[in-house]
C-alpha cells in the first residue's frame, strides 16, 4: 500500500497549524482606546503612576484597565469618547515639561497571550491618520555647510593682522578678498590646512586678490547624506514629543523622507512642529563699525549686535517652557552642552554689565509663481525677542523671556528635539480619517471573506470531499499569513488585504492542477493510490514554476517600491510560501490520512 503518512509529517502539520491559530488569535480581540503616559527623562515611579490612577479615579473613571508597558503607563477605555475625556483630565493636572501624554490603541487580548503573540499593527489608510512626503532642501544644506568656514576664515585673518578683507558666502561659494596677493597666498596656505572638505582656486581682479572655495563633490555627497539622516533623527525627536505612537519615519530616495502619523487629526498641529526650523542665538549687543542690525520684534526697531555668536541652537541639550517667577511671563529655560556651557560662560564673564540680546531665527519656505512656474523661496527671518543686561556669570542653565507661552512651548520642544540639518517642505499631504479607516477595514474584511467563501463552496461541489479539503487548506492559509504578520510585527495595509486576496486565488489553483492531473489518471485507469501519488508528483513541478516566478516579482516589488507598494508586496511573499506549505503539504497529509493505505476503487473527486 502507498500514500501513508510518516509520523513526523502529522506532527509537522499539527505543530504548524497550533502556533499558526496561537499567534494569529490576538487579531480576534481588536484594540481598546487608550492613554498613554511616559516620562520625558526618567523612568515612571509608583508615585507617579499613584498620582495617574488618582487623577483618573477623581475624575470618574473607576473601570479603566490599567497597565504598565515598556516603561509607559496605559489607562483603556470602552470607548473614544471616554478616552478624549480621560486625556483632557489627565493633561490638566500634569506637568507638560515632565510627561507625555498621548492616545493610542492597544492590545485587547488577555494577559496570557499577549505574553506570546501580538496582533498586526494596521497602516495608516486602516487606522486612520496623516502621511507626509518631505523634501530636503539640499542646496540649504550646502550653503550652511560652507558658510560653517567664515566664522574660521575671519578669526585667522584678524589673528594674521591683515586688514582691508572681505569675507562672504555667496552664489554658491565662499570667497575672500584681500588687497595684496602675497597676503592673500599666506592665507591660502592656512585656509588650505584647516579646510580639507574645500576645493580653492585663486584669481586677481583690478587692485584686489581674491580666494574662491566650494566643498568637493565628495564632500557633497556627504553633507547631503548627512543632511538626509540628521533631519530623519530630528523628525523622530519632534514626532515623539508631540507623543504619537507608532510612527514610520523612512528614507525615500536622496533627498525626500516619508512621515506617517497614526492616529494624529490635527494635521495643522503636526506640519507646524514637523517643518517648523525655529532655533535660537545668542550675541552681545555691540556698537562696533562692523555691527550687524537686526530687528526687534516688539516694535520693530533696529538693533546692533555683534557678528561673532556666543552659542547658538544646536548647542542646546535641554530645553523646557515655563512662567518666569519675577515678571510673570512665559519663558523658555534653555540647558548648553559643555562646549556651549564653556563659551557662555567665558563671554558673560568678560561682559557683565552689557547687553545680550537673544535672537530668534526661522526659515519659512512659500511657493511663489516665477513664468508660471511654482519655485521654492526660502526666506530666512530673524528678530531680537530680547535684549536684557548680563547681571551674573551664566553656564550650563538660563532662561530666556520675549516669547507668548505658545510660542514657548513651541520652541522649547523643537529646541529639546535637536534643530533640522536642512529646511524641509511637505511635497504630499494625505489625512485619513478614523471613520474612514474603519470603513477600509470593513469592506476588505468583507472582500476577504467573501472572495474566501466563494472559492470553498464552489471548491466543495465541483472536488466534493477534495474540494472540502482545499477549502480548509485555504483557511488554514489565511490564518498562517495573519500570524506571520504578526509574528513579524508588520503592518497590515489595504494593499496588503489585496495581497491576501491575490493569494487566496493562487493557492486554490495549486489544488486545482493537481485535483485535476488525480482525475485524469484515474480516467485512464490508474489505480486510486497510484492516481493521488500521480497527481501530487506530476503537478508540483508546475505549481513550483508558477509561484516561483511570482515570488520574484513580489521581492523585487519590494526592494523598488514604496509605501504602499510594499506592503502589497510582503504580504504576496508570506502568502505564496504559506499557500505552497498548504496546498501541496497539508492538503496531501489529510488526503493521505483519509484514503491512504487502503484498498479503494473510486475516490470523491
Amino acid at each position: 500500500m502507498t500514500n501513508t503518512n510518516p509520523l513526523w509529517k502529522t506532527l509537522l502539520l499539527a505543530a504548524v497549524l497550533l502556533i499558526g491559530v496561537l499567534f494569529a488569535l490576538p487579531n480576534l480581540f481588536g484594540s481598546d482606546p487608550a492613554v498613554q503616559i511616559s516620562a520625558r527623562s526618567a523612568e515612571l515611579t509608583a508615585n507617579d503612576v499613584a498620582k495617574f490612577n488618582k487623577i483618573l479615579a477623581d475624575s470618574g473613571f473607576t473601570d479603566a484597565e490599567i497597565r504598565e508597558d515598556d516603561g509607559r503607563y496605559l489607562a483603556l477605555f470602552t470607548s473614544e469618547d471616554e478616552q478624549l475625556r480621560a486625556r483632557d483630565a489627565l493633561a490638566a493636572e500634569l506637568d507638560p515639561n515632565s510627561y507625555i501624554t498621548a492616545l493610542n490603541l492597544v492590545d485587547a487580548s488577555p494577559a496570557w497571550l499577549r505574553n506570546i503573540a501580538q496582533p498586526m499593527f494596521l497602516g495608516l489608510d486602516l487606522r486612520g491618520g496623516v502621511h507626509f512626503l518631505m523634501e530636503v532642501d539640499m542646496e540649504a544644506a550646502i550653503a550652511s555647510a560652507e558658510e560653517r568656514f567664515i566664522p574660521a576664515w575671519k578669526r585667522e585673518v584678524r589673528e594674521a593682522k591683515i586688514r582691508g578683507t572681505s569675507i562672504q558666502h555667496s552664489k554658491g561659494e565662499l570667497s575672500a578678498r584681500f588687497k595684496d596677493v602675497a597676503e592673500r597666498d599666506r592665507m591660502l596656505d592656512v585656509f588650505r590646512e584647516e579646510a580639507q572638505d574645500l576645493e580653492f582656486q585663486t584669481s586677481e581682479e583690478g587692485e584686489f586678490a581674491y580666494i574662491t572655495a566650494k566643498l568637493s563633490e565628495i564632500a557633497i555627497q556627504e553633507e547631503q547624506r548627512s543632511a538626509l539622516q540628521q533631519n530623519i533623527v530630528t523628525l523622530r525627536n519632534r514626532i515623539n514629543e508631540l507623543g504619537v505612537s507608532e510612527p514610520v519615519i523612512q528614507q525615500q530616495g536622496l533627498e525626500r523622507i516619508v512621515v506617517q502619523l497614526p492616529g494624529v487629526q490635527d494635521t495643522a498641529r503636526a506640519k507646524e512642529i514637523l517643518g517648523a526650523t525655529a532655533t535660537l542665538e545668542y550675541r552681545l549687543v555691540s556698537t562696533r563699525s562692523d555691527a550687524r542690525p537686526y530687528k526687534r520684534r516688539e516694535d520693530g526697531s533696529t538693533i546692533m549686535l555683534d557678528r561673532d555668536i556666543i552659542v547658538t541652537g544646536d548647542q542646546i541639550k535641554g530645553a523646557s517652557s515655563g512662567i518666569d517667577q519675577q515678571t510673570g511671563t512665559a519663558a523658555v529655560f534653555v540647558n548648553l552642552d559643555n562646549a556651549g556651557a564653556r563659551r557662555m560662560q567665558e563671554v558673560t564673564q568678560e561682559n557683565v554689565g552689557n547687553l545680550m540680546a537673544v535672537v530668534y531665527i526661522e526659515n519659512r519656505i512659500d511657493n511663489i509663481q516665477v513664468n508660471g512656474e511654482t519655485v521654492k523661496k526660502v526666506t530666512k527671518v530673524e528678530e531680537v525677542i530680547n535684549a536684557a543686561t548680563i547681571r551674573d556669570v551664566l553656564s550650563h542653565r538660563f532662561q530666556t523671556t520675549g516669547l507668548g507661552a505658545q510660542e514657548a512651548a513651541d520652541l522649547a520642544l523643537l529646541l529639546r528635539a535637536g534643530a533640522l540639518k536642512a529646511p524641509v517642505q511637505i511635497v504630499e499631504e494625505r489625512t485619513v480619517g478614523p471613520s474612514l479607516g474603519k470603513d477600509n477595514i470593513r469592506q476588505g474584511f468583507m472582500s476577504a471573506v467573501v472572495g474566501l467563501a466563494i472559492v470553498v463552496v464552489f471548491m466543495a461541489v465541483y472536488y466534493r470531499v477534495f474540494g472540502i479539503i482545499a477549502g480548509l487548506a485555504l483557511v488554514t492559509n489565511v490564518v498562517l499569513i495573519i500570524a506571520v504578520l504578526g509574528a513579524l510585527t508588520a503592518t497590515l495595509t489595504l494593499p496588503g488585504i489585496a495581497g491576501i486576496v491575490l493569494t487566496v486565488g493562487m493557492a486554490v489553483d495549486a489544488n486545482v492542477l493537481i485535483f485535476e492531473r488525480i482525475r485524469e489518471e484515474l480516467k485512464s485507469g490508474t489505480a486510486v493510490q497510484t492516481a493521488i501519488s500521480a497527481g501530487y508528483d506530476k503537478a508540483f513541478s508546475t505549481i513550483a514554476d508558477a509561484n516561483v516566478t511570482t515570488l520574484i516579482a513580489a521581492v523585487v516589488l519590494f526592494s523598488l517600491g514604496t509605501g504602499p507598494i510594499k506592503g502589497f508586496a510582503v504580504t504576496l511573499c508570506i502568502g505564496i510560501l504559506t499557500s505552497m506549505f498548504t496546498a501541496i503539504f497539508g492538503t496531501r497529509v489529510i488526503v493521505n490520512t483519509l484514503y491512504g493505505g487502503r484498498r479503494l476503487n473510486t475516490l470523491p473527486i
